[in-house]
């Protein structure tokens, strides 16, 4: 019954369509609220090291490895990480782009600037997130982070040069902060001419992040 008190809205006429409409919108507007809560609640249960709360931002059949899945492996994989390598963590999320598959499943970016104790060193790095999105019985959760670090020093070690990731007592190594992005590599082999440039058309709505990533595969990452 509309609002007004007028006739039922009949399925298949203009106005059932545009009330469909409204909802689809105001959905997708409460989606896209929820998922960048869901990235804030992964920044606070890690770092205060509330390994249920985090966990449970996850799929339940979360792939861990090759061969586990599922929240429980997922809790004592963080446990062995966070007690081992870390005092203490604080990370500092920011640019936030995220776009629709469908009603359920999306996929997004995310910034992320961190500060990790660790031993007698302050650790600090910039990353970003490739995340993907999935509503399940009604609540959205991360079915898969992949974190692409660009650097990570000590506080007085500024990362100048190659293989930027330097934690205290390990081998240096490169992170993928660049490899989900063709347009990086492209950048640098392709030097501009004397002609004007040709500008690609702007992406689809919608299609941003694919748009960038041009089919790229996606990185193997060295998260410890």
């Amino acid at each position: 019954m509309p609002a007004d008190g007028g006739a039922p809205l009949q399925r298949g006429g203009v106005g059932y369509a545009r009330a469909m409409e409204l909802e689809e919108r105001i959905d997708r507007l409460e989606s896209t609220d929820e998922i960048r809560q869901l990235v804030a609640k992964y920044a606070l249960s890690l770092d205060m090291r509330d390994l249920d709360a985090h966990v449970n931002l996850f799929a339940p059949d979360i792939r861990v490895s090759r061969e586990r899945t599922g929240r429980a492996h997922l809790k004592r994989w963080l446990d062995d990480t966070l007690r081992l390598q870390f005092t203490g963590t604080s990370h500092h999320t920011g640019n936030h782009i995220i776009e629709f598959r469908d009603a359920d499943h999306a996929i997004g970016v995310v910034y992320s600037k961190n500060e990790h104790e660790t031993g007698d060193k302050w650790v600090i790095m910039q990353m970003i997130y490739w995340d993907e999105y999935e509503r399940i019985e009604g609540r959205w959760l991360f079915r898969r982070r992949l974190p692409c670090y660009w650097y990570a020093t000590d506080l007085n070690a500024p990362p100048v040069g190659a293989e930027k990731m330097r934690w205290p007592d390990r081998e240096r190594y490169d992170g993928a902060y660049h490899e989900l992005w063709p347009s990086w590599k492209a950048f640098w082999a392709n030097p501009p001419g004397p002609d004007e440039p040709e500008v690609a058309a702007p992406a689809p709505l919608g299609e941003f992040l694919d748009t960038m990533r041009s089919g790229a595969p996606e990185p193997k990452i060295r998260v410890r």
